[in-house]
C-alpha cells in the first residue's frame, strides 16, 4: 500500500474520531489509581517508628512493612499484561483498584505485625495491575502526536510518587496518625474506579487467550521474583549466603528464572513476550530504567534514614526536607514534554543522567550538620535528573517495539523499576552496614583512646558529665566517645552511598549515548492495518 492510501480520506474513515474528553477522564482515573499504588510503596518511610510502635513489632519486622508490599507487586507486575490481553485493561484495572482500596483499609486496622505483614502483601499484589496497565494505554489509546503528552503525565506519577512518599506520609502521621497512611486511600480509590468504570473502556479483552494458559510459567515467575526479591532485601541482615535460608533461596531463584525463561522463549502462548529483548533501544532502555529506578528509591531511601538516625528529626522534618526533590519534578515534568517533541531522546537522556549522577555525588562529602538547605541542591539535581531521564528512556524505549508488544514491554519496564529499586535499598543498606565498620575501625586507628586529642576529648566529657551529676563520669565520658565515633563512621558511610549511586548515573549516561535514534511515529492507519 502506498503512502498516499494509508493518509487518504478511506484510512481516516477506518480510524475513528478520539473523543478527548472520554480519554482524559478515563486515562485521568487510571493515573490517579497508579500514583496511590506506587505512593503506599514510599509513604511509610518516615513512618516507621510511629507503626512500629501501634502494633508491637520489632526493629527487624518493622521492615517488612515495606518489603511485604513489594515482593508481591513486582510478581503481578508482567502478569497484568497478560490478564489485559485476556480481560481487558478496563475491567482488570477496576478488580485491581477495587481491592487495593478494601486491602488498605485492612492494613490501616491492623494491631499486629502479622496482620500488618499480610494486609501488605495482598494490597501490594492486588494494587500492582494499576501500575503497568497506565504505561501501556498511554502508548495505545493516544495517538501517536499526543503520546509524548502522556508519557510525561506517567513520568511525573512514577517519579513524584515515590519522592513525595515520605512528605505525604511525615505530615499525615504527625497531623492524625499512621492508620491514615492507609485510611487515605479510600478517597482517590473511589474516584479513580469511578472515572475508570465510566470512561476507562479503551480495549477489548481476548477470552481465547484462556485455553493453553501457561500455569508452569505462571509459577516460576512468581517463585522467582518472590524468591529474588527476599534475597536482595533480607540477603544484607543475614549474611547473605553465609545463611542457609540465602543461598538455598537463591538457588531457588536462579532454577526458577530459568525455567520462566525458557517457557517464554518455547511456549505457543508465552506468558510474558521476550522477543521486545531483541531490540536494542528497548534492551538499552530496560538498562536506563533500572539504573533511574535505583536512584528514584534509592536517594529515597538514605535521606529519610540519615535524618532520622543522624539528626533526629520527627517524620514532618523529615517530609519537609524531602519535599525539594517532588518540586523539582513537577516544575520540570512539563517543560521536558515540550522539549521531547523536538529533540532527539538520546540528549535528554545523557543530560537527564549526568544530572542525577552529579545530585548523588554532592551527598558524597555530608556531615552531621546536614538539613533542609544542605539537601536542597542535591535534591534539586537528582529531582530533575531522574524526571527527565525517566520521561526521555520511556519514550526511547517503546519508540521502535512494535504495537503488539506495548503491553508486555510496559509491564517489563516498570517490573525493571521496582526490582531496580529493592536492589538498590538491599545494596544501600549493605553499603552502610559494611562501611560503618570499616569507617569505625579507621577512625579508631587514627584517633585511639590512648591519642593525645583523643584523651582531651575524653576529659572533657568527663567533666560535662560530671558536672552534669553522673554516678560514673569516666564511664559515661567513654561511651560518648565511643558514640561520637561510630556516628561520625555511620555519616560518611552515607557518603559512600551517595557515591555508588554517583557512579550508577554516570554509567547509565554513557549506555544513553549507545541507543540509536528513534523513528519516525508510525501512522495511525498503518497501526490499524498491522492489527
Amino acid at each position: 500500500m502506498t503512502a498516499a492510501a494509508l493518509t487518504g480520506p478511506a484510512s481516516t474513515a477506518e480510524q475513528p474520531a478520539v473523543n478527548w474528553t472520554k480519554l482524559f477522564l478515563g486515562f485521568g482515573g487510571m493515573a490517579i489509581g497508579q500514583f496511590m499504588a506506587i505512593l503506599d510503596i514510599q509513604i511509610v518511610a518516615a513512618s516507621l517508628p510511629q507503626i512500629q510502635a501501634g502494633i508491637g513489632a520489632s526493629a527487624d519486622q518493622v521492615s517488612w512493612i515495606q518489603t511485604a508490599y513489594l515482593i508481591p507487586e513486582v510478581v503481578m507486575i508482567p502478569l497484568s499484561a497478560y490478564l489485559s490481553r485476556l480481560w481487558g485493561t478496563q475491567k482488570v484495572f477496576m478488580v485491581s483498584c477495587a481491592g487495593f482500596i478494601v486491602m488498605s483499609v485492612i492494613a490501616g486496622m491492623s494491631t499486629s505485625i502479622e496482620f500488618m505483614i499480610v494486609s501488605r502483601a495482598l494490597q501490594g499484589f492486588i494494587g500492582g495491575a494499576m501500575v503497568p496497565t497506565v504505561f501501556a494505554i498511554a502508548f495505545t489509546a493516544f495517538p501517536p502526536e499526543k503520546r509524548i503528552m502522556a508519557n510525561v503525565a506517567t513520568g511525573m506519577i512514577v517519579t513524584l510518587a515515590p519522592t513525595v512518599g515520605p512528605t505525604i506520609g511525615g505530615h499525615l502521621t504527625e497531623a492524625l496518625s499512621w492508620h491514615w497512611l492507609f485510611f487515605m486511600n479510600v478517597g482517590p480509590g473511589l474516584l479513580s474506579l469511578f472515572l475508570v468504570g465510566r470512561y476507562g473502556n479503551f480495549d477489548k479483552g481476548d477470552p481465547s487467550l484462556s485455553k493453553g494458559f501457561d500455569w508452569t510459567a505462571l509459577a516460576a515467575m512468581a517463585v522467582f521474583l518472590m524468591t529474588l526479591t527476599y534475597v536482595v532485601e533480607e540477603g544484607s541482615k543475614d549474611n547473605w549466603f553465609a545463611d542457609d535460608i540465602i543461598l538455598w533461596l537463591s538457588v531457588l531463584s536462579a532454577v526458577t528464572g530459568a525455567i520462566f525463561v525458557w517457557r517464554c522463549l518455547t511456549y505457543y502462548k508465552p506468558l510474558v513476550q521476550l522477543k521486545a529483548f531483541s531490540d536494542r533501544n528497548f534492551t538499552l532502555g530496560i538498562i536506563m530504567t533500572t539504573v533511574s529506578g535505583a536512584a528514584l528509591y534509592g536517594g529515597t531511601f538514605l535521606m529519610p534514614l540519615y535524618l532520622g538516625r543522624v539528626r533526629g528529626y520527627n517524620s514532618a522534618e523529615i517530609g519537609t526536607t524531602m519535599l525539594v526533590s517532588g518540586l523539582a519534578m513537577f516544575i520540570t515534568g512539563p517543560l521536558v514534554g515540550k522539549v521531547a517533541r523536538t529533540v532527539d531522546p538520546r540528549i535528554p537522556m545523557f543530560i537527564g543522567f549526568c544530572m542525577v549522577a552529579w545530585g548523588m555525588w554532592l551527598g558524597h562529602d555530608i556531615t552531621g550538620e546536614w538539613g533542609f538547605w544542605e539537601f536542597a541542591w542535591l535534591q534539586a539535581f537528582r529531582g530533575c535528573g531522574v524526571m527527565i531521564a525517566m520521561i526521555a528512556t520511556t519514550q526511547m524505549t517503546m519508540s521502535t517495539l512494535p504495537q503488539a508488544m506495548v503491553k508486555d514491554a510496559s509491564g517489563l519496564i516498570n517490573l525493571s523499576r521496582n526490582t531496580a529499586g529493592a536492589m538498590a535499598m538491599a545494596a544501600l543498606s549493605t553499603t552502610l552496614t559494611t562501611q560503618t565498620a570499616v569507617h569505625f575501625s579507621n577512625l579508631t586507628s587514627k584517633i585511639g583512646v590512648s591519642s593525645p586529642d583523643a584523651q582531651a576529648m575524653i576529659a572533657a566529657l568527663s567533666q560535662r558529665m560530671a558536672m552534669g551529676g553522673s554516678p560514673d563520669p569516666d564511664g559515661a565520658a567513654m561511651k560518648a566517645f565511643q558514640y561520637f565515633i561510630n556516628q561520625q563512621a555511620s555519616i560518611l558511610a552515607f557518603g559512600d552511598g551517595f557515591t555508588l549511586l554517583a557512579i550508577a548515573g554516570g554509567i547509565a549516561a554513557c549506555l544513553a549515548l549507545l541507543a540509536r535514534p528513534a523513528k519516525a511515529p508510525p501512522d495511525p492507519a498503518a497501526l490499524a492495518e498491522a492489527h
